[in-house]
């Protein structure tokens, strides 16, 4: 069972989310906030697998009280569901620790794929927000560490840097989703990374061989 606490402003917003995912067997909301004083007061007293965070919450924005979870509630994973369009506040969310980002524009179905994918352990991002991460021109590492790279380790990235998630890139390349999982943690430790986000990034200097 995936143990879910909702955190929004907006009550509605909070039922809304309730009523799509209290028919989901798997999925159990264990509560919900309004504010940051409520949550961190409710998770002295339960332990949710996944928050589901409002950019906007009052009293500590949104970045702030993500970072303040990640310090204090390491195992919980934060999943971003705003009102800010991706361009506002995608980026800054994941580098911060958030597993994923979505728009509340998005299609309804997107929170239950989206809540499942987070508590897999997997981060949870469109394929738009993914082509941003991976071209950002924020961060760039040294081109030896792309010798390094065979060809098929330079495939499994370009196909993760364009959005594709693992089960995608194993079809793609008839590959054991398994083996999969195995490139992308060789891929972290030759580019000298430690996790998806500055993989992503890395992916950009690919295009300059």
């Amino acid at each position: 069972m995936i143990k879910i606490l909702i955190a929004d402003n907006h009550p509605v917003v909070r039922v809304g989310i309730k009523q799509v995912l209290d028919p989901i067997s798997d999925i159990q909301v264990i509560g919900d906030v309004a504010t940051t004083v409520e949550l961190f007061d409710q998770l002295e007293n339960s332990s949710p697998d996944i928050i589901l965070l409002e950019m906007d919450i009052p009293e500590i924005n949104g970045i702030a009280t993500l970072r303040k979870i990640k310090k204090e509630y390491p195992s919980i994973r934060v999943l971003i569901y705003s009102g800010q369009s991706e361009d506002v506040y995608a980026l800054s969310t994941i580098r911060a620790g958030a597993f994923g980002y979505l728009s509340k524009s998005s299609d309804i179905d997107y929170i239950v794929s989206a809540i499942r994918k987070v508590s897999e352990g997997n981060m949870f991002i469109t394929n738009e927000l993914a082509q941003r991460l991976a071209f950002d021109e924020g961060t760039q590492k040294p081109r030896r560490f792309f010798r390094k790279l065979s060809s098929r380790e330079v495939e499994v990235l370009k196909l993760l840097a364009s959005g594709k998630r693992n089960k995608e890139v194993a079809q793609d390349l008839n590959l054991n989703e398994k083996t999969v999982s195995t490139y992308k943690a060789r891929l972290m430790r030759k580019l000298n990374v430690d996790n998806l986000v500055d993989l992503l990034q890395q992916a950009k200097a690919l295009e300059l061989y």
